[in-house]
């Protein structure tokens, strides 16, 4: 089928792709009912019902536009952080608030460093406005800090993506050394601190925010996706200096945020005690799914996410085979897509139904293996 012919050369050259692919498509393609839907670092132990409730009272108000200025989920999200208001820009999901970024910083041919194999969804955002992606290495299954700031002096990069606690392996820095990463940075390079596991990692492992919101630089990314169980609202926002956040307002979609999201993310921010009840069966979760990789003879990486990277123990080969096998039982699950990362597989938390059909499956596949 032809396609209409006065694209940009850009937008001509890009594949057609999509970064992650959903259980959805693959229970299309396969015919196969996702059973256990612990592949797409979801937490499937879901929001407070407190949120639900609120979403619930105000489906009546959906006729209404969003506030284009965001003011309440921005304030209470500065009363909480304990900045100024100016401080903060919200967006749909932190995969829109990358895109954004990058199309703030990026211009066609410009340098972006990153890690290899990190997030993808980045990855496409960069290739997407005609960036330039340099990739480091992980050493010892965590981001290179010192391999990432050589990359950037090297190539004067104006922009560097690290996800502390990191997507896809789990792994995750010290507070010091991020803060001293991100005052390394020449001040012409904007770095993404990719925060979206923030409230599932360990302590010492976030910096404060007074380390560095003095710096024009550096953009926090968080997200109601993960601990607080949003994924499919997608609300994300960034934390910055005031200069910084509000240049998104020259970009963003004014009305691009869904008003029953923002009812959730309100409410969601408010229940702080089903928020730690939340992280503690998500920590639990993870000690479940490490139990299960061990009872089976594979290696289980300590883990500050929601998800755990299991070691396989071969290569990218036989960790896809085993994704395919249990995909075949009806759990979901995923794998890094970037040798030497790729010889695991990555497992998301989940309540006990899951994991019980995780530790069922999982045998079965590795003895049909060999």
């Amino acid at each position: 089928m032809s396609a209409f012919s006065r694209f940009t050369p850009l937008a001509s050259a890009l594949p057609s792709t999509v970064p992650f692919v959903g259980p959805e498509a693959i229970e299309r393609q396969r015919g196969l009912p996702v059973k256990a839907r612990i592949g797409a670092n979801e937490n499937g132990f879901g929001p407070a019902p407190s949120v639900l409730a609120a979403m619930r009272d105000q489906a009546g108000e959906i006729w209404k536009y969003n506030d284009p200025e965001n003011y309440e989920l921005r304030e209470a999200l500065a009363n909480h952080l304990g900045v100024g208001i100016e401080s903060i820009a919200i967006g749909g999901g932190i995969d829109e608030l990358l895109g954004q970024i990058v199309r703030l910083v990026i211009e066609p041919g410009a340098p972006v460093v990153t890690s290899l194999g990190g997030y993808p969804t980045f990855n496409f955002h960069v290739a997407g406005f005609g960036g330039r992606l340099v990739t480091v290495p992980y050493a010892s299954d965590r981001e290179d800090l010192d391999g990432l700031l050589a990359a950037v002096k090297r190539e004067n990069a104006p922009l560097v993506y690290f996800a502390n606690p990191d997507n896809p392996m789990g792994s995750w820095w010290d507070a010091d050394s991020i803060v001293a990463f991100a005052r390394a940075l020449p001040e012409t390079t904007m770095l993404i601190l990719d925060e979206a596991y923030s409230e599932t990692g360990p302590a010492g492992s976030l910096p404060p925010i007074s380390a560095l919101i003095d710096l024009p630089n550096v953009v926090r990314t968080r997200t109601f996706s993960k601990a607080y169980g949003l994924a499919g609202a997608r609300v994300g926002y960034v934390i910055s200096t005031s200069g910084t956040a509000r240049a998104f307002d020259k970009i963003r979609n004014h009305f691009g945020m869904n008003r029953l999201a923002t009812v959730a993310a309100l409410a969601a921010l408010k229940d702080q005690a089903y928020l730690a009840e939340v992280v503690a069966s998500i920590h639990g979760a993870r000690d479940r799914i490490a139990a299960i990789a061990k009872a089976n003879n594979l290696v289980p990486l300590v883990s500050a996410t929601n998800f755990v990277a299991i070691d396989a123990g071969r290569d990218g080969t036989y960790a896809r085979a085993i994704v395919d096998g249990l995909m075949q039982h009806g759990v979901f699950i995923r794998m890094p897509g970037v040798a030497p990362l790729n010889r695991c597989i990555r497992v998301s938390v989940g309540p006990e139904a899951d994991m019980a059909l995780l530790e069922d499956a999982l045998p079965q596949v590795l003895k049909t293996l060999g």
